[in-house]
C-alpha cells in the first residue's frame, strides 16, 4: 500500500525558511500529481501549493505566492516545499496528498494523504 511522509518541519523564526519534503513510497510516483495542504489549530484546512505529474505545471494560494515554491524529483519519489520569508500566519501542520495525473486545490479530491509536518514561526 502506498505510503506519503512528510519530514523538514520545525520552529523558524519570521523571515527565516524550510524547506518541506514528502517522499512517496508503493506507487508509480510519476503518475500522481502532488499538493501540499497546511492546517492551523482552529482553522479549515487550507490549499498551499500543488504540481502537476510532470512538474510542468504548478498553483499556489495567494497567501503564499512569490514565497514558497513547489517542486519534485520524480526518481528519488519526492515532492519538495521551499518556504523563504516565513510568517506567523504560516503556522500549521503541512500536509502532503496525492492524486492520479490532474492537480487540484481542493483537499477532497486528493485520495492520499500523509500523517503532516508541524511548522512553527515565531516573532
Amino acid at each position: 500500500q502506498g505510503q506519503l511522509v512528510e519530514s523538514g518541519g520545525g520552529l523558524v523564526q519570521a523571515g527565516g525558511s524550510l524547506r518541506l519534503s514528502c517522499i512517496a513510497s508503493g506507487r508509480t510516483f510519476s503518475n500522481y500529481a502532488m499538493g501540499w495542504f497546511r492546517q492551523a489549530p482552529g482553522k479549515e484546512r487550507q490549499f498551499v501549493a500543488a504540481i502537476s505529474w510532470s512538474g510542468g505545471y504548478t498553483a499556489y494560494a495567494d497567501s503564499v505566492k512569490g514565497r514558497f515554491t513547489i517542486s519534485r524529483d520524480n526518481a528519488k519519489n519526492t515532492v519538495y516545499l521551499q518556504m523563504n520569508s516565513l510568517k506567523l500566519e504560516d503556522t500549521a501542520v503541512y500536509y502532503c496528498a496525492a492524486r492520479l495525473f490532474t492537480t487540484a486545490t481542493i483537499g477532497a479530491q486528493y485520495p492520499y494523504w500523509g500523517q503532516g509536518t508541524q511548522v512553527t514561526v515565531s516573532s
